[in-house]
């Protein structure tokens, strides 16, 4: 394994660790004997081959699937002792994105803060759009225009859908980012925005919103981005490097080995 050296991060806080985490199951599926530590404020990039094990390892890293062994933990405490309300700490940018085709934009975007509401706010939800002005900022932040809050999802442009995902991320007030390939379906053009917004780089500051986030790609040219690269081969965590320490042949073995 090709692997950091060990570097006290005094400064950065430890959110999430996993200790020999196994997932059982065919090889698009599996985990085998995976260690991490992840520390506030990285940004970091998970590659490897499709079927490696990227999606698994972010459902684990989220609680939605459980490992068949082994111990996830979220600022300290396992993560399956964690309450819905406490691992909304933790936000996922699905591939698939998730959207309700039958609600409203905003209605989507409130989506993010269900787990932080009251079931009466829930239900309110779903007969119109409410905490508007909150919606509108989201949408603001991830690029599109306020014009869009009562329009159902069903009538956006792909572009615009992947941007609705991230505007309810931002209402969600996450502390750790997870975004299972999200640049996989944009063209060229829309990849640096999108890029741009999950990594906060032009994030208005009344949102509030972690620094820390873990994206898988499909497309390794976009390293430079980040600070750290883990890498997914098999199951297996085979590389966890500095990006700056990752050269081209580490890169070529990960993906044809």
């Amino acid at each position: 394994m090709l692997e950091k050296d060990s570097i006290a991060m005094e400064a950065n806080e430890e959110l999430l660790v996993m200790k020999g985490v196994c997932v059982h199951g065919s090889p698009q599926s599996r985990l085998i004997d995976v260690d991490l530590r992840i520390y506030e404020g990285e940004r970091i990039a998970l590659l490897g081959k499709s079927g490696a094990g990227k999606s698994t390892l972010l459902a684990v890293a989220n609680g939605s699937l459980s490992p068949d062994q082994g111990l996830v933990c979220w600022r300290g405490i396992p993560l399956e002792q964690r309450s819905d309300r406490q691992r909304q700490a933790i936000a996922t940018l699905w591939q698939d994105l998730r959207l309700v085709e039958e609600l409203s934009v905003g209605q989507n975007i409130n989506a993010g803060a269900l787990s932080q509401k009251s079931l009466v706010w829930a239900i309110v939800n779903l007969l119109g759009v409410i905490d508007a002005d909150v919606c509108r900022r989201c949408l603001q932040a991830a690029g599109l225009s306020i014009d869009l809050l009562n329009r159902s999802v069903s009538q956006l442009s792909g572009g615009q859908r992947q941007r609705v995902a991230i505007a309810r991320l931002l209402r969600q007030k996450a502390e750790l980012i997870l975004a299972d390939e999200p640049l996989s379906s944009l063209d060229p053009v829309l990849v640096k925005d999108v890029l741009d917004l999950i990594l906060r780089e032009n994030q208005s500051s009344d949102l509030d919103i972690g620094s820390t986030v873990i994206v898988s790609l499909h497309r390794p040219e976009l390293i430079d981005h980040f600070d750290r690269v883990i890498g997914v081969q098999r199951g297996k965590v085979v590389v966890d490097l500095p990006t700056e320490n990752l050269d081209s042949d580490a890169l070529d073995w990960l993906y044809h080995c």
